[in-house]
């Protein structure tokens, strides 16, 4: 922690408040909801953020995503288990949709820890799945089946060009857009016509997507046989090979290619504000809304930083995350929150980069976009922002804190 730390009140406001709010997000459970509450259960485990979130959607989504999201973390352990033979994930991944239709059906020894768990006991997931409305059933199923197939084609093919880089973050993460658009669609609660066109539903994933490559370079390298999602139009221009970058003697060629990932992840950003943007109902934008502007401000954080080349995960402040989640309850504060990020991320940016221009150019687009929507952010709102030892930004974070929470209401 840097000195300036001792100093985010705002961010020690806010991990205050979050803690507060999830500990009153304990569902109550029928007796007889045994298998929902084991999904609920193991849902915090793999992904307390993503918990969260989903708990807090409204009543008629809430289980449907869950278990919308189970499959798919059930499906993606064991295509990520570096242990499981390849044919072995051949065979399982292009069939696994059709083992929501078995309520007795697991498997033993794929994954770790609760992911491990929630394999081995897949049917109360099945379970639940089978009782959620049919044209929920169907999305889920279609999006199972349509992920694992993409899945398996990168089993055995790499990615080189962008276009394989796109083409694999769509189907891991931009088919999660299009299932979830489907589902809000199918929901009531927002237009069904948001499903009509899911071109901006796609680029919602493949923003986080990116983002969670970028950040995940050591991490992925590290595997065995190391995985490599960068494509290499990208980092064949700074170097002969992916794992080069891991060498302290090739840092300044490194950070000028992972500069030139995160412009590549940035021409996303217009169509998150768009997609943004058509959702009317306030807890399914919360949902879409927090994960966005955590991108964006892991974008901010990663760019030019050479600890994405060392061991440990780049992450973003655990304050700074709960500040995200409080402040995006309504389309103005979540789009004031990403500015700010767009804004730090301008002021890092270097002249001599050879992804500055580009950069830049996607920068001032986004940031145009949120000032169609929102107006121009005031000077003092930036101006506190750079400098959160001034204490201003705790006051801006309370009262778009109350404005959020009154809206929601």
């Amino acid at each position: 922690m840097g000195f300036l730390d001792l100093f985010r009140l705002d961010e020690l406001y806010s991990m205050i408040r979050v803690k507060r709010a999830w500990s009153k997000l304990n569902q109550s459970f029928k007796p007889e909801d045994e298998d929902l509450r084991f999904c609920y259960h193991i849902l915090k485990h793999v992904s307390r953020s993503f918990a969260a979130v989903i708990m807090s959607l409204h009543d008629e989504m809430r289980d449907a995503i869950c278990i919308f999201y189970l499959v798919l973390r059930a499906l993606d352990t064991i295509e990520d288990d570096m242990d499981v033979a390849v044919e072995l994930k051949q065979k399982e991944l292009p069939i696994f949709h059709k083992k929501l239709l078995d309520d007795k059906w697991c498997i033993d020894g794929i994954g770790k820890a609760e992911e491990k768990t929630l394999l081995q006991e897949f049917y109360r997931v099945t379970r639940v799945y089978q009782g959620l409305k049919k044209e929920y059933q169907e999305v889920i199923s279609d999006i199972c089946e349509r992920m694992a197939n993409g899945m398996c084609h990168f089993l055995t093919n790499t990615v080189q060009s962008k276009a394989d880089y796109d083409l694999y973050c769509h189907y891991v993460a931009g088919l999660v857009g299009h299932g979830l658009t489907r589902l809000f669609a199918n929901s009531g609660l927002e237009s069904p016509k948001l499903a009509d066109d899911l071109t901006d539903a796609n680029h919602m994933g493949l923003f986080l997507q990116k983002t969670n490559i970028i950040r995940d370079y050591m991490e992925d390298l590290s595997e065995d046989p190391p995985r490599m999602f960068w494509p290499k139009d990208i980092w064949g221009n700074f170097a002969e090979s992916l794992p080069e970058f891991k060498d302290p003697k090739n840092l300044h060629q490194a950070l000028e290619c992972l500069n030139a990932m995160v412009a590549d992840a940035l021409q996303h950003l217009p169509h998150v504000i768009d997609y943004m943007m058509s959702l009317k109902h306030p807890s399914i934008f919360l949902f879409c809304a927090i994960p966005q502007v955590m991108a964006i401000s892991t974008l901010e954080e990663v760019y030019n930083n050479p600890k994405i080349f060392l061991p440990g995960k780049v992450k973003i402040r655990k304050g700074l995350a709960c500040k995200i989640m409080l402040q995006c309850g309504d389309l103005r504060s979540a789009l004031i929150q990403m500015n700010v990020h767009c804004a730090g991320l301008e002021r890092r940016l270097k002249e001599e980069d050879p992804s500055y221009d580009v950069t830049n150019v996607l920068l001032k687009q986004g940031k145009a976009k949120i000032a169609s929507v929102v107006g121009e952010v005031s000077y003092a709102r930036n101006f506190i922002t750079r400098y959160p030892a001034l204490g201003g930004e705790l006051l801006y974070t309370v009262v778009d804190g109350l404005k959020g929470y009154f809206q929601r209401q």
